[in-house]
């Protein structure tokens, strides 16, 4: 029993010690990515297409749906308690802080992680990382750093288009519940979007980023052999992902607030 218990510590330890050492590896490799060649440049180009650019209408319209939602219900409710101002900071805080991001992420999650980690474990299983490695390409540096930084940038971007599409779309809504100036609901607004929570919701949009990227490329690389094992490391990829994506969201929260 203690055999067992001493292996599986073991095996623990030298799983965290590794997973380090690759998370170090995207990050030198990263910043050393726009002096390579134009195959890896490529990638990073590809990944914006399929991360960004196919995923922002969704996003545009589920921003729309919550601003929409939450002014809709939040005002009428809070106009009741004679504080119908608060649902400026109410908005902000839920929209651009707090939910936002969290939702951007969990989108290119199902989107992104799956099939980034889906693809690389094709390849592992199909040897073309043995093949790359053969010819002297660092399949780190070729395949992972341009999916680590073109997924960052896609769920930074995503997130403000997420913002201003949930924060200008209630300024429509307005004018149907109750018709207030548009010089009026904004200045509501802007007085309530501080530089502390844009700077917050930036820096949960590229921890996030990161948070997926890396997910999705370790779990692709932990296929073995069978072909088998590709769907299963996809489902992993995900999981995991938004695992991570709520503990960091947690701990950015708590730092904030302190």
């Amino acid at each position: 029993m203690f055999e067992a218990i001493g292996e599986f510590v073991k095996n623990k330890i030298k799983n965290i010690l590794y997973a380090f050492g690759y998370i170090g590896r995207i990050l030198t490799s990263s910043l050393s990515f726009f002096s390579k060649g134009k195959p890896s440049r490529k990638i990073f180009i590809m990944q914006l297409l399929f991360t960004f650019v196919e995923a922002m209408p969704l996003v545009i319209v589920v921003g729309l749906a919550l601003g929409s939602v939450i002014y809709v219900i939040g005002y009428p409710f809070l106009q009741s308690l004679g504080q119908s101002s608060v649902i400026y900071s109410l908005m902000v805080l839920i929209i651009s802080r707090e939910l936002g991001p969290v939702l951007v992420a969990f989108i290119v999650t199902a989107r992104s992680a799956n099939a980034i980690s889906t693809e690389i474990g094709g390849m592992v299983s199909d040897h073309e990382i043995e093949s790359y490695i053969s010819v002297g390409v660092d399949p780190v540096e070729h395949l992972v750093a341009p999916r680590f930084l073109g997924v960052t940038a896609s769920v930074f971007l995503l997130n403000l288009y997420f913002s201003f599409a949930g924060l200008l779309a209630p300024s429509l809504i307005v004018q149907l519940i109750n018709p207030i100036a548009f010089n009026d609901y904004f200045l509501g607004l802007f007085q309530n979007l501080t530089i502390r929570t844009i700077l917050v919701s930036c820096l949960k949009s590229l921890v996030f980023g990161n948070v997926i990227s890396i997910c999705a490329t370790y779990y692709g690389f932990s296929v073995e052999r069978a072909s088998t094992e590709v769907p299963v490391v996809g489902i992993k990829a995900v999981g995991k992902s938004m695992l991570f994506i709520i503990i960091s969201d947690v701990i950015i929260t708590a730092v904030s607030y302190i």
